[in-house]
């Protein structure tokens, strides 16, 4: 009996420390705080997020710098800056190299012409996750492992530091610059009544999300600036505001 009781209590802490263990390396979801932390980068030391203050916030992660596909995600991050700045966000890119590797990298990046582009400035922050603590706070990377390959992930955060949108992307293909620019601008749009329907861009119309019947009478026309393409799809005329 004694060793049953020994062997119970055994199997229990075990249980624990794994789920401690699972818990440590959960992937954010969407609707809860973005994990904080604070590191060096190429900008200097930064608090994530609070140093982004009440901006969008899109940490955009990199298993190992040099990497050709990470190479051109950056590339393009970079030439699409100034939308992201209209959106009013944030770009912070992470990789579990040192800071050291990050400033050649960004060196020898900023000197290509790539695309037959003249070479572009990187103004966001490349952060260092050598340890691989920031990668596993985002569920990147298991306790148990060494392996990177799954540092390949996307976490849009809003102003109040909620996750409101999350990507993973395998190793070899590379993440769209556009859909990033669309996803923070349909999160932006949308709200408790109104949805993006699939493929909206910036300027098409928005999906009335409450009921029908609720929102209007369907016995009647729609009213002025709505359609319907259904009894259970109703339509609210886009603006390119």
């Amino acid at each position: 009996m004694k060793k049953l009781i020994i062997l119970m209590v055994f199997v229990a802490m075990c249980a624990t420390s794994m789920s401690q263990g699972d818990s440590n390396t959960r992937i954010p979801m969407i609707g809860e705080t973005a994990p904080s932390f604070v590191a060096e980068s190429t900008n200097g030391s930064i608090n994530f997020p609070s140093d982004l203050g009440k901006s969008w916030k899109i940490l955009f992660s990199h298993p190992q710098d040099f990497t050709p596909v990470c190479s051109s995600e950056i590339l393009e991050l970079a030439y699409m800056q100034s939308k992201f700045d209209k959106l009013n966000a944030k770009l912070v890119v992470l990789s579990t190299d040192d800071l050291k590797t990050h400033k050649l990298w960004k060196a020898a990046m900023e000197e290509m012409e790539y695309k037959g582009r003249e070479a572009t400035k990187i103004t966001f922050p490349l952060v260092d996750d050598n340890s691989k603590a920031i990668s596993r706070k985002y569920g990147m990377i298991h306790n148990a492992s060494s392996s990177t390959r799954d540092v390949r992930g996307v976490f849009i955060i809003d102003p109040a530091n909620i996750v409101q949108a999350i990507y993973f992307y395998p190793m070899h293909v590379g993440r769209s610059t556009s859909e990033l620019l669309r996803a923070v601008s349909a999160l932006q749009k949308s709200s408790n009544v109104i949805a993006t329907p699939a493929d909206w861009n910036s300027g098409d119309d928005f999906l009335v999300t409450i009921p029908p019947d609720e929102a209007l009478d369907n016995t009647k026309p729609a009213p002025e600036g709505y359609y319907r393409a259904s009894w259970f799809m109703l339509f609210k005329k886009g603006t390119n505001d």
